[in-house]
């Protein structure tokens, strides 16, 4: 990427240390981001699976969401901001606990994803009673869009310029992340805790969330831009931590069979069909109240007519997304999705739709690799055993 290309691109405050670092720059949801450092994507990828990446998701959507019907610091400001939101996606909001993560979707009319994004109940008092929403980098205008079209009145969106996300993924994530978050080795997984660091007159505001998009244990820092850089410089101080780059980023969340909006999930898609049941909370399967609710709830009772597998392809050859699926007997069923080599799975994997009748783990398929047929099997997901910190 030319140095003009890079000007017409937005940048992370992370922007220069990245190109300090020998990284790799390009085109992302419209921002300048690496997508590989010096040491190449494979040895990034296999760093990460054995001890801790630095990734840098300042890209994302950061938003806060309040009520307008009920004051802060209140339980029932909780309980307003909660119903408002679960106008629009399927998750269990309501009986979320300070300091508790949830993954959901945004969804159409139709009850496809319009995004998928995480959603955290506040903690500190005078943030009682609002939401954190983090959202995929691409779909962050629309979506911050769309809630203040629906939830104009009920609800006030602030939308956050004024910080950045730092990832730390890998099986020693925990270790590195103790050593300056005291406590963070035994916080939960999806669950979000406050500190504030360095220990002098300067002392920023973090936020540490205990999650991530490698299949790994991890946590996702959020830190004013201000200290961002200062954070990176010394997360990468650390000898178990090496700075990764998307095309790692892209590969550690294949193997562990993770979606990325806007290939695996799409509003076409529901998220019954997306295999993301998991999504739809217990109590909203059963009331509805959300957008395609009646498609949604039939999908969950009848099954799905198309359904997201994995997919383990015979030999070397990857199949990449877009690549046909079809029976043995050369019946179209479906396509990839997203697909690569899996460095940690030693072996090609894929993910894909295929029509329900085809989605039984160990049905053999064909996908079509450059015009010819590519021997594979439906496999299940995770390619990678998850590393997950479960207490």
């Amino acid at each position: 990427m030319s140095a003009t290309e890079h000007s017409t691109l937005k940048k992370t405050p992370l922007y220069d240390l990245h190109l300090s670092l020998g990284a790799k720059m390009v085109e992302f949801a419209g921002y300048a981001m690496p997508v590989q450092y010096p040491a190449g994507v494979l040895k990034e990828h296999l760093h990460t699976r054995e001890k801790a990446g630095l990734f840098d998701v300042s890209h994302m959507g950061l938003a806060y969401l309040s009520t307008t019907e009920a004051p802060l610091g209140t339980d029932e400001a909780h309980e307003k901001i909660a119903a408002a939101i679960e106008t629009l996606v399927p998750g269990e909001i309501k009986k979320l606990k300070p300091g508790g993560v949830r993954y959901t979707v945004l969804l159409s009319e139709e009850g496809g994803v319009l995004d998928d994004l995480m959603i955290t109940r506040l903690f500190l008092d005078e943030m009682k009673g609002m939401l954190s929403l983090v959202v995929n980098a691409a779909t962050k205008e629309q979506d911050f869009a769309l809630i203040r079209e629906k939830l104009g009145g009920v609800a006030t969106l602030n939308v956050s310029a004024d910080r950045s996300l730092l990832a730390v993924q890998g099986p020693k994530a925990a270790t590195v992340v103790n050593r300056l978050f005291p406590g963070a080795a035994e916080q939960p997984f999806m669950s979000v805790r406050p500190h504030y660091w360095p220990a002098s007159d300067d002392r920023a505001y973090i936020v540490v969330s205990r999650l991530g998009y490698t299949g790994e244990d991890g946590f996702e820092i959020s830190v004013p831009n201000s200290h961002a850089e200062l954070l990176a410089k010394t997360l990468l101080a650390a000898p178990e931590v090496e700075p990764i780059g998307l095309g790692a980023r892209d590969s550690l969340r294949l193997e562990a069979g993770l979606c990325l909006y806007g290939h695996d999930l799409t509003p076409e898609t529901s998220p019954i069909e997306g295999n993301i049941a998991f999504a739809v909370g217990k109590r909203r399967r059963e009331e509805g109240g959300f957008p395609g609710a009646a498609r949604i709830q039939r999908e969950l009772v009848e099954g799905p007519k198309r359904l997201r597998v994995g997919l383990r392809p015979e030999g070397r050859a990857p199949a990449r997304e877009g690549a046909e699926i079809q029976s043995t007997d050369g019946k179209p069923i479906g396509a990839v999705t997203s697909g690569g080599f899996g460095p940690s799975a030693g072996a090609p994997v894929a993910m894909g739709y295929v029509d329900a009748a085809f989605s039984k783990t160990g049905t053999p398929v064909n996908l079509i690799v450059r015009g010819k047929p590519l021997s594979a099997v439906v496999a299940d997901m995770p390619f990678v055993p998850h590393g997950y910190y479960r207490g």
